[in-house]
């Protein structure tokens, strides 16, 4: 069984005592393709470095995270088309909007969001969005860029089933991830409706862990216990869950 984890900040710091043996209990719980979102230009180094140390399981994207979107935006813009310029990726992200944190940066954060959309147009690549409190403000940004080269990932989706179609309707897949295992998360009361054609796995590790790690340090292994709900709302074997959820990202990631 083959698991794609297409959401995993294995750079973060807080693998920093570990990553080694984190990565491998992924491993060995059967998860061998590891999606490496980009938040600003500091982590970069460490993206490249995860990429040299893990070559034949570890796919990196670029991109500026909304909540990285400062004053300083267009050199951080910048240094996307330098490294785009010089070598291949697989996506660009995470990118979106934010209002949770900062809805002071709206304007901008709107800006790079369009723009990163444009760049993902010209290298054809998909883009993965983050959205948090701002499910009319993305959707906003992407009727206007609405094409046949847009397409992606609509990264950890926690709005209604409306919200999903319209989601999957601007040729985004749903990013399914630990809050289908919350009792508070909502998306399990209607996720069985979306066809699993639609449907991409995550951790956003080491964030938002699924139960019964809920509250501590997410990785990817715990893929498993997401994939363990959805082989339960949608009454399909895990095995078949894991080989729909990777063709799924094979055919968003082109590998």
């Amino acid at each position: 069984m083959i698991v794609t984890d297409t959401h995993t900040h294995l750079y973060s710091d807080a693998f920093d005592d570990d990553r080694n043996q984190m990565i491998q209990r992924a491993l060995d719980s059967g998860v061998s393709r590891f999606f490496i979102p980009a938040i600003d230009s500091s982590y970069t180094k460490a993206m490249l470095q995860l990429e040299t140390d893990y070559p034949d399981y570890v796919y990196l994207m670029t991109g500026l995270h909304p909540t990285s979107v400062k004053e300083n935006y267009q050199d951080e813009l910048a240094h996307i088309e330098d490294l785009l310029s010089k070598r291949s990726f697989f996506a660009i992200g995470e990118i979106g909007i934010d209002l949770y944190w900062d809805a002071s940066t709206l304007d901008i954060q709107k800006i790079a969001f369009k723009h990163q959309i444009q760049l993902a147009k010209k290298y054809k690549l998909p883009i993965v969005i983050h959205c948090r409190d701002a499910f009319d403000e993305i959707f906003e940004v992407l009727e206007a860029e609405k094409s046949d080269d847009l397409f992606g990932i609509f990264h950890c989706f926690t709005g209604t089933l409306d919200q999903a179609k319209q989601a999957i309707s601007y040729n985004m897949k749903l990013g399914i991830g630990g809050v289908v295992t919350f009792k508070n998360g909502k998306i399990d009361q209607f996720l069985n409706q979306i066809p699993l054609k639609h449907i991409v796995l995550e951790t956003d590790s080491p964030y938002l862990a699924p139960k019964p790690f809920r509250g501590k340090r997410n990785e990817s292994g715990y893929i498993i216990k997401v994939l363990e709900k959805l082989s339960e709302l949608y009454n399909v074997p895990k095995a078949e869950i894991a080989e729909i959820t990777t063709q799924n990202s094979k055919a968003i990631f082109n590998i």
